[in-house]
This record gives C-alpha cells, structure tokens and sequence, in this order.
C-alpha cells in the first residue's frame, strides 16, 4: 500500500505534507510533488496536512485520478527528494480545485 499525490497538486504544490513524512517519501518537480511507492510506509500523515486535499491512498484513489499512481512512481525516480517545508508558488491558492491540471504538469 502507499499513498499517491493527485491532479489537485499541480501548480498548488503545498510542501506541508513534506514536513510530516517520517521516511522522506516526497519528492519534488517544478509544479508537483510525488510519493515513492517503495519508500512509503502507509502512514497516513500526510493526507491531514495537504491543503489541496490531493492525496489518496492507493486503494482508495477517486475515479479519474487512478493514472497518478504510474505518475507518482516514474516521477519520483528522476525527481530530487524534499523533506522540508517550503512556501506554495503565489498563485497557488488561485490553482487549488481546478480540475484536469494534468496537461499542466511540467516534468
């Protein structure tokens, strides 16, 4: 089991889900973060934290949404590790429930 980050995070990239991640699963790219299926221990706390309400476990993945796990695991494999707080791109607030952001994610 792990926990996948969705289509609510692009161009929102909040990083408080970072600050919680006991194993430093997150990693990030310039306008989305991700999760190492293989480094995630299933804890949970990262889902609380996320302002964007954009992170799911994988069982429980909103339709729609399921593609963000391939997304998620190949990402994190060329993207460096975070694992501290840093401040939302400024229009973050103003990206927050758009929906269909993924022709938005920049690799």
């Amino acid at each position: 089991m792990t926990f996948v980050v969705t289509d609510n995070c692009i161009k929102c990239k909040y990083t408080d889900c970072v600050a919680v991640c006991p194993v430093d699963a997150f990693f990030e790219g310039p306008n989305f973060l991700v999760i190492d299926p293989d480094i995630c221990i299933d804890c949970a706390l990262c889902v609380p934290e996320c302002p964007a309400e954009a992170i799911f476990q994988d069982s429980e993945l909103p339709a729609g949404q399921e593609g963000y796990l391939d997304v998620n695991a190949k990402l994190c494999q060329q993207w460096p590790n975070i694992n501290e707080l840093k401040a939302p791109p400024e229009d973050a607030d103003e990206w927050n429930g758009v929906p269909d952001k993924l022709p938005l994610l920049e690799r």
